[in-house]
């Protein structure tokens, strides 16, 4: 891979147009034009932007503009492969200096960056401070020049970021050793506190700071209670979501465990982790790269290890240590910008494995703060509000709720006025000096006699035992609203205590109400697929097909041929000729001459062979259909939802048929007892499913038809086992 270096292209006559020529995009994503035009007037820079949100380009349309050499560190080997290996397929030059390369590929590569030929070298920060190292670079800053350092995932500089990593903070010695060369640091998690770190810990000089929203609207995030139907319903997502997926454990003996299961059940799945060999992972990981597997099942070590913009559903089977890497692994979903599924599985059971691991920090400082983001991470599984608002109140960003592509948007909890009982519990923050956490602001409101409120006499207080009607879960529920919505605000410093703002104080004074969410027992959760044309999506998959069998010729990732979008496109735009076929977004020059003939002849064989109806219409569930399921999903009985519905039970059993046909999320265990779906089975198996009649005949009529019907239309549905 290393001995191959494009010839850097002459300097187009505008941003724009470079963006076109290098990348092939017709136009910037908010907030890149200003950070590249920063960035080439040689400021420094610090950039948050979330997963998919075209950080990479920051930093290597500059690269391409400016003379001389940009050094990428990046922390881990699959990533600087990937991110090198797309752009030499934009025919771009680019390499890396990593333990993978032999000495000699190492010197053809070292040769390529002194001849001027690569414009971005990537490099692990230990190998960057190198004394062996370190020579080579001061000899390419004199002959060809380094125009800038960009430091990729900057959150491991800070010790408060989720992934500190020691060797980072050697990177400040950078601005000593090039004190004129500007530094751009990167991330996609950053809160206040880790950006003023990574400023400092980096010595960048007066950067321009760029925060871009948090907000990924293309992925629906839920939780699910974690039971024993959980694998059936992981199984229902991955067969019914599409594509690639990734599936997140907290052990590795889970991975294990999992990864065979998927596989028994007829799922391509492979495990990754730290207890395999180096060429193990590898080899997973190009597999899953090049979607000759479809799971993926991972510790959280792998978070930062994949770089597939494809993956359309991602599942946490356990709970994650904190909110950050959290929504650092869901954002490996949708990086296209596609619809994508976010599922974490919740349960209380997982608390002790993550306390456990928490215990061996050897720090005390740093166990508090582990244990306040643990605490974060589980109000957020807990929560009632919309998912969006919490995740990114996190992060400090102000959302307005009902974001429509949520669990607690889409099927909302009734919600009641808690206005008083705010002001309740914010008069008590106040009477108590604000240096106390939720915990004790409960206990003092329900007038708890407990030592700690005797030694700080809040007994006395006059809201001590104003809270005694309601319970402390109702209380535990408030005070976390308050928090997702920003009417409280807490320290980050592992001591949680809380803190009024501005917006505490209009709840005081009657200008604001408070809106919270009741808690049920079940919440309702529904996994939707995306509603597409199924004339588009036949093309869609002809040309998917197509990718791949180009990416297995020349040994590359499917998505370093075209990503989802943009062959999205082209089942769209439908372009047969190559002028057409080289206007699209995301299609450069140089992939117009690679692939350009094979993609225009496919779909012109496809408008050939469709003619101009284009194909059937989607098999779509009705809206109708759509809460039934939705009702269904919520645990309610077929009787249930005809009475709330008022409809016949006949009509739901039908709707619930048709929809198992459909192969959307029906839970047939919820319906129909396991043993008798077995007996049910073996009816059909001997007399065929033609016809009800005969199975309920041969079954001595002492199972309903109502019960046949589903199991039959469980196994037209082609499902290979029953209830998973």
């Amino acid at each position: 891979m290393s001995g191959n270096f494009p010839p850097a292209a002459r300097e187009p006559s505008s941003l724009e147009q470079a963006l076109k020529q290098f990348f092939g995009y017709d136009s910037f994503r908010p907030g890149q034009q200003q950070i590249v035009e920063d960035a080439l007037n040689s400021r420094d820079l610090l950039i948050v932007m979330p997963t998919g949100g075209g950080k990479s380009l920051c930093f290597q349309l500059p690269a391409l503009l400016k003379p001389g050499l940009t050094v990428v560190v990046s922390p881990l080997i699959a990533l600087m492969q990937d991110q090198v290996e797309a752009l030499r397929n934009n025919g771009i030059g680019a390499t890396f200096l990593n333990s993978t390369l032999n000495w000699q590929a190492e010197l053809r590569a070292k040769e390529a960056i002194l001849n001027g030929r690569v414009k971005l070298l990537y490099v692990a920060p230990e190998r960057l401070l190198s004394e062996r190292f370190m020579p080579f670079l001061e000899q390419v800053d004199a002959e060809i020049g380094i125009n800038g350092f960009a430091i990729d995932e900057a959150h491991c500089v800070s010790e408060w970021g989720h992934d500190f990593r020691p060797e980072y903070r050697q990177l400040r010695q950078l601005r000593r050793r090039y004190p004129k060369v500007p530094l751009m640091a990167l991330t996609a998690t950053a809160t206040a506190r880790v950006r003023t770190d990574i400023t400092q810990q980096l010595a960048l000089r007066q950067p321009v700071t760029h925060v871009a929203s948090f907000n990924r609207p293309n992925l629906y995030y839920e939780v699910r209670p974690k039971h024993r139907q959980s694998y059936s319903e992981l199984l229902q997502i991955v067969r019914t979501a599409g594509g690639s997926g990734i599936v997140y454990c907290l052990s590795r003996k889970k991975v294990d465990e999992l990864a065979l299961r998927l596989r028994n059940s007829k799922i391509s799945a492979l495990p990754y982790h730290a207890g395999m060999s180096d060429e193990e992972r590898s080899v997973n990981q190009t597999r899953f790269i090049r979607d000759d597997a479809q799971v993926m099942v991972a510790t959280i070590a792998f978070g930062m290890g994949i770089n597939k913009p494809d993956v359309r559903f991602v599942v946490h089977y356990d709970l994650p240590r904190n909110l950050e890497s959290y929504y650092q692994e869901s954002g490996r979903a949708g990086r296209d910008g596609e619809q994508a599924l976010c599922t974490l599985f919740f349960s209380y059971g997982d608390l002790k494995t993550i306390e456990y691991l928490i215990d061996q920090k050897p720090d005390p400082q740093e166990q508090r703060i582990a244990r306040q983001q643990l605490r974060r991470m589980i109000d957020y599984a807990e929560g009632t509000d919309c998912r969006r608002t919490i995740q990114l109140s996190y992060f400090g960003e102000q959302f307005p709720g009902n974001c429509g592509n949520c669990d607690n948007c889409r099927y909302p909890k009734p919600v009641e006025d808690r206005t008083v009982e705010a002001q309740k519990f914010l008069s008590c923050v106040a009477r108590c000096g604000e240096r106390f956490g939720v915990t004790h602001i409960i206990d003092v409101l329900r007038g708890c006699k407990n030592q700690k409120i005797q030694q700080y006499e809040h007994h006395n207080l006059s809201t001590y035992g104003i809270g005694k009607d309601r319970s402390e879960d109702d209380w535990k529920t408030l005070g976390r609203t308050l928090l997702h919505q920003g009417l409280v605000d807490e320290t980050s410093d592992g001591y949680r205590v809380l803190k009024l703002n501005e917006r505490s104080w209009e709840v005081m004074r009657k200008q604001r109400t408070v809106l919270v969410a009741r808690t049920l027992a079940e919440t309702a959760i529904r996994t939707e697929r995306s509603l597409r044309s199924a004339e588009v999506e036949m093309l869609f998959d002809r040309l998917r097909a197509l990718r791949k069998e180009i990416a297995d010729e020349q040994s590359l990732p499917p998505y370093m041929v075209f990503q989802d979008s943009t062959l999205r496109l082209m089942a769209q735009q439908r372009p047969q000729t190559l002028e057409k076929f080289g206007q699209l977004n995301g299609v450069v020059n140089y992939k117009v001459t690679q692939y350009g003939e094979r993609f225009v002849a496919e779909i012109r064989a496809y408008c050939q062979e469709q003619g101009a109806s284009g194909g059937p219409a989607d098999n779509l569930p009705s809206d109708s259909q759509q809460l039934t399921l939705q009702l269904h999903r919520q645990g309610l009985s077929p009787a249930e939802i005809a009475q709330k519905r008022q409809l016949s039970p006949s009509t739901i059993i039908e709707h619930l048929t048709q929809l198992i046909e459909m192969k959307l999320p029906v839970d047939l265990n919820q319906l129909v007892p396991f043993e008798r779906q077995e007996v049910i089975l073996q009816a059909i198996e001997t007399v065929g499913a033609e016809s009800l009649k005969p199975i309920f005949e041969y079954l001595g009529e002492s199972y309903s038809y109502d019960e046949i019907k589903l199991v039959r239309a469980w196994v037209r549905s082609g499902n290979d086992t029953l209830g998973f």
